[in-house]
């Protein structure tokens, strides 16, 4: 099933729509609360809102920034990545530590190389945006 405007070839539609992104997004925040590796990204997470906050935040988004449903646009009216996390410390290691976790997500789900390619290509660009520390 497709919404008005979506594209058949979109990054959305070949993760498998909204329950493709969900798992992405579940297995991703589970790797964050139980790879020990990851526990500096997870305290950072408590210190906020929390995780399962988290989890349907970025479900939300990235339905969106894939190019599938604008669920983040229409819940907050924006979908700035520096606005978002401007109240979290995000420096060069912790940006890439997010982006190691999305990269063992990515892997576990068994996405095509391809495709996980272009992914973390588009993860790179989304975390270093989001960086606000030096």
């Amino acid at each position: 099933m497709y919404f008005a405007g979506q594209k058949k070839d979109s990054l959305f539609t070949r993760l498998g729509g909204e329950e493709g992104v969900r798992a992405l997004v579940e297995l991703f925040y589970d790797i964050i609360e139980q790879d020990e590796a990851a526990q500096p990204l997870h305290q950072l997470h408590l210190q906020g809102s929390g995780v399962a906050h988290s989890r349907a935040e970025q479900f939300n988004y990235l339905c969106g920034f894939f190019g599938g449903p604008q669920h983040y646009v229409m819940r907050h009216g924006h979908s700035r990545l520096r606005e978002i996390h401007k109240h979290v410390p995000i420096g060069p290691e912790m940006r890439d530590l997010w982006l190691a976790c999305m990269e063992k997500a990515i892997a576990q789900r068994g996405i095509a190389p391809d495709l996980a390619a272009q992914l973390m290509r588009h993860f790179a660009v989304a975390a270093e945006t989001s960086r606000n520390r030096d």
